[in-house]
């Protein structure tokens, strides 16, 4: 059993009311401490580092907003390589959560925000949501930041990098990267816009590495004025020494570097509806002139089924009265 094994036992343990579960320290001194980013929600407070079944002073933790991290190169990515060499930590975890504010937060919303503290638009740079590190799914979020830290220079081989959510309600926590095993050789990639005539509203890029999509392209969903596009792609993901000679897998099964993980075309359809929808919420203007909404993409798609409303609808996209 390594770690993050232990780790995730001692929170099963914590989620079914054993509230004093521990990982032992004496098993695990020469993998502590770790050093983690997570966000500056306030909620999280009560729950790390209890949840994980480390003390204190074995978590070093490290915060942003969204715990975003928007490049391999950049300042998070700075503090958390010199956190690593001041405490000698070899392990590495991005700790999302669910319910994340910064999740929900859309372009237009973000430059309301910024104007009203007087920020002008001609002032920040073009890209917005990459700017930021805005996103739409906090499961993606942290994988992202996790191939972030994986492509730095500045986070060597010998540093595993794992990617956890926390439940924010329950404190169960899932690790949605296991940093004992070596990446997948591709990234999947949704990229979704979404515009009201001419006027680009958002775009964005949601790296999907567990799905082998290859090259695809959606239909546009167009209502009105507001006409959604989304299509898939594939980025190579470069590759990293893994830590140890031989990979286990969270059941410490040997595993082989090549091993990829299977989805069946239910589950990434069921995926990419999901993203989708998180990403775009549409107000739709009824025969009454009354705006109904926000409505998920797949709430639209339905619609437009039932024949409640078609390409003449008017709409507007949440957050602008465009």
């Amino acid at each position: 059993m390594q770690l993050f094994d232990a780790i995730l036992k001692a929170n099963e343990s914590w989620v079914h009311g054993d509230k004093n579960a521990k990982v032992p320290r004496a098993d695990f001194a020469d993998s502590l401490p770790v050093v983690a980013l997570t966000c500056v929600e306030g909620r999280v407070n009560p729950l790390l580092p209890h949840v994980l079944g480390l003390e204190d002073h074995d978590l070093v933790l490290l915060r942003t907003p969204g715990n975003v991290i928007t490049g391999a190169l950049s300042g998070t990515v700075r503090a958390l390589a010199l956190a690593c060499a001041i405490k000698e930590s070899r392990q590495i975890a991005v700790i999302g959560h669910t319910d994340c504010l910064v999740g929900k937060t859309t372009v237009l919303k973000l430059t309301d925000a910024l104007a009203g503290a007087g920020v002008a638009r001609e002032k920040l740079p073009e890209n917005l949501t990459e700017f930021f590190g805005l996103f739409a799914s906090e499961r993606q979020n942290v994988i992202k930041a996790v191939d972030f830290l994986r492509q730095s220079p500045m986070i060597g081989p010998k540093i595993t990098v794992h990617g956890l959510l926390l439940d924010i309600q329950s404190g169960r926590v899932e690790w949605l990267v296991n940093g004992y095993q070596a990446p997948a050789a591709t990234v999947s990639e949704l990229k979704i816009e979404a515009r009201i005539g001419d006027r680009e509203l958002m775009q964005a890029s949601v790296p999907m590495p567990s799905l082998k999509l290859g090259e695809m392209k959606f239909p546009d969903l167009k209502i009105g004025d507001v006409t959604v596009s989304a299509k898939t792609g594939t980025t190579p993901a470069q590759p990293i020494s893994p830590p140890d000679a031989s990979l286990t897998s969270p059941s410490g099964k040997p595993t082989s570097d090549t091993q990829q993980p299977s989805v069946s075309p239910p589950d990434w359809q069921k995926e990419l509806t999901e993203l989708i929808g998180q990403v775009v919420r549409v107000h739709v203007i009824g025969n009454d002139m009354k705006r109904y909404g926000p409505a998920s993409v797949e709430k639209l798609i339905e619609w437009i089924a039932e024949k409640r409303i078609g390409e003449n609808t008017p709409a507007v996209m949440e957050g602008t009265n465009a």
